[in-house]
C-alpha cells in the first residue's frame, strides 16, 4: 500500500514535473533571426601557433623577421593561405573565415582560458555553451543542451549563478581516456528502466515538497532540473556513445584510436573520437558542444610538438566539415576553431627550436552557421606579433557568436548579486559584421 501511494503520489507531481523541466530547457525562439543553430568549438588548449598554420609570413633569409618554417600554398578557389601542416583542412579552405586579428589581454594560460570561455580572466564567470544554453534552450528534450568533450577544468563548462540545469555536461574528465569515455552514472544497470522512473517520480515529488518550503531558490530548482534531465539521458546517451554503429570508412576518416605523435595527450584525448561524438550530438539537436585537445603549450620542442598536434586534429577536422557538409548541417551550425592565444615564431638563423606565449595577435577560424566561407579578415603586422587590422578580442568574438546564434549579445543578461550580468561583461562587444555572408 505505501508503495502504491507514494508512486501514486510521484506521479500526480511528475506531470508537474514534466512542465517545469521542459519550461526550463525546451527549444527556445531566437530574438532575431539566427544564422547557427547550434556550435561546435575546437578549442586548441595552450595556444596554436598562428604563423606556422594561418598566418602566413614569409621568412627572407636569415636577416628576416620572424615567421613560418614551413610551406604555405594558396587553397581552393578563395585562395586562402593554409600551411602544409593542416592538407586535409585545407581542402575545406573555401568553407573557412579566417580570423587574423585575434588579441587578448593576457598570456597567461589559465587566464586567457578563462576569459575566452567566461569573459572574465579572474573571476569565476557562466561558460559561453551555459549562455547559449540558458538563452536558447536545447532542440532535445532527452539530451542537455551543452557537452564538453575531455577536458578537466570546470571553468570549461561551469553554469556559474546562471541555473544549474546550464551547466555543460563533462565527458572524458581528468585524464579519462576518450575511448572508455561516458557520461557519469547515467549507464547504470541496478534497475530497469520502469523502476528507476517508479523511483525518481517519487524522490522528485519529495524535492518539490521540499522546495515548497523554500521559493525562489533557483539552485535547488536547478538541482531538481538536472535529476529529470539526467533520467532522460539514459534513454538517449548510450546509444549516441556508443559509435560501433559507425562504418570502418567513417572510422578511418575520423581517425578513430589513431592518435600518434610523441605528445602523450595527443592519446589521451582522441581527437578523431571527439569529433564524430561531437557531429552525433549535433545530429540530435545538442545546441552547443566544446572539444578539447590540449598540449600546443610547445616551448622547448616546437616543431616536433606542432607536428604532432597538427597531425592529430588535421584529419578529424575535415571528416567533421565534409560530415555536416554533406548532411545540409554545415549551413546552420557555428564552427570555431581556436585557443587562449597564439605565438610569436621562430627567428630564422638562431638555431632555437622555442617559441613562447602572444596574446597580442593570433588566429581563429570559424566555418558554416552565417559566416563568409573562403574569407580571411584582419591581420597581424609584418612579424605577427600583433593585431593591426580588422582587430578581434574575445568580448567581440563571444558578441558575434550570440549574434549568429539569434541572440542579442547586450540584452542577454542574468541578475545576480544585485546586478544584471551579461557574456559580454561591463564593456560590451562588438559584433564583427563583416564576416557575415
Amino acid at each position: 500500500m505505501l508503495q502504491s501511494a507514494s508512486c501514486g503520489f510521484g506521479y500526480l507531481a511528475f506531470s508537474g514535473l514534466n512542465g517545469m523541466v521542459r519550461g526550463a530547457m525546451q527549444d527556445r525562439p531566437p530574438v532575431h533571426p539566427a544564422r547557427a543553430k547550434r556550435m561546435i568549438f575546437l578549442f586548441m588548449s595552450g595556444g596554436p601557433a598562428q604563423l606556422d598554420t594561418f598566418d602566413y609570413k614569409p621568412q627572407k633569409g636569415k636577416k628576416a623577421h620572424p615567421g613560418s618554417v614551413y610551406n604555405f600554398k594558396q587553397r581552393g578557389e578563395s585562395g586562402l593561405w593554409i600551411s602544409e601542416l593542416m592538407p586535409e583542412t585545407a581542402k575545406h579552405a573555401d568553407k573557412l573565415c579566417v580570423l587574423n586579428g585575434m588579441h587578448a589581454d593576457t598570456g597567461i594560460h589559465a587566464q586567457s582560458a578563462l576569459q575566452l570561455h567566461t569573459g572574465d580572466r579572474l573571476r569565476e564567470r557562466p561558460s559561453l555553451g551555459s549562455w547559449v544554453s540558458y538563452g536558447l534552450g536545447t532542440e532535445s528534450e532527452n539530451l542537455p543542451g551543452f557537452i564538453s568533450l575531455n577536458t578537466s577544468r570546470p571553468s570549461v563548462y561551469s553554469s556559474s549563478f546562471l541555473p544549474s540545469i546550464h551547466t555543460g555536461t563533462p565527458i572524458g574528465t581528468n585524464g579519462q581516456a576518450m575511448a572508455k569515455a561516458t557520461i557519469e552514472n547515467v549507464n547504470g544497470t541496478h534497475l530497469p528502466l520502469s523502476a528507476k522512473r517508479r523511483q525518481l517520480d517519487y524522490i522528485q515529488f519529495l524535492n518539490r515538497n521540499h522546495e515548497a518550503a523554500r521559493p525562489g531558490d533557483e539552485t535547488l530548482d536547478g538541482v531538481i532540473r538536472s535529476m529529470e534531465l539526467g533520467f532522460r539521458m539514459q534513454t538517449t546517451a548510450p546509444d549516441l556513445l556508443d559509435i560501433s554503429t559507425e562504418s570502418p570508412e567513417t572510422l578511418e576518416r575520423y581517425q578513430v584510436g589513431k592518435q600518434k605523435g610523441p605528445v602523450g595527450t595527443c592519446r589521451m584525448s582522441d581527437f578523431g573520437r571527439q569529433c564524430l561524438l561531437a557531429r552525433r550530438f549535433a545530429e540530435a539537436g545538442v545546441r552547443f558542444i566544446e572539444l578539447n585537445h590540449g598540449s600546443w603549450d610547445q616551448h622547448k620542442n616546437h616543431r616536433r610538438d606542432l607536428e604532432a598536434n597538427c597531425a592529430a586534429t588535421d584529419g578529424p577536422i575535415a571528416a567533421l566539415l565534409e560530415d555536416l557538409d554533406q548532411r545540409g548541417m554545415l549551413d546552420d551550425t557555428l564552427v570555431v576553431w581556436g585557443g587562449e592565444f597564439g605565438r610569436p615564431g621562430l627567428t630564422p638563423g638562431n638555431g632555437k627550436n622555442e617559441t613562447g606565449h602572444n596574446a597580442n595577435g593570433f588566429t581563429f577560424w570559424m566555418a558554416g552557421g552565417g559566416v563568409k566561407p573562403g574569407f580571411a579578415f584582419g591581420k597581424t603586422d609584418d612579424t605577427g606579433a600583433r593585431a593591426v587590422e580588422g582587430k578581434i578580442h574575445f568580448r567581440d568574438l563571444h558578441a558575434t557568436i550570440l549574434h549568429l546564434m539569434g541572440l542579442d549579445p547586450h540584452s542577454l543578461t542574468y541578475r545576480h548579486a544585485g546586478r544584471n550580468h551579461r557574456l559580454t561583461g561591463p564593456e560590451g562587444g562588438r559584433v564583427v559584421r563583416e564576416i557575415f555572408a
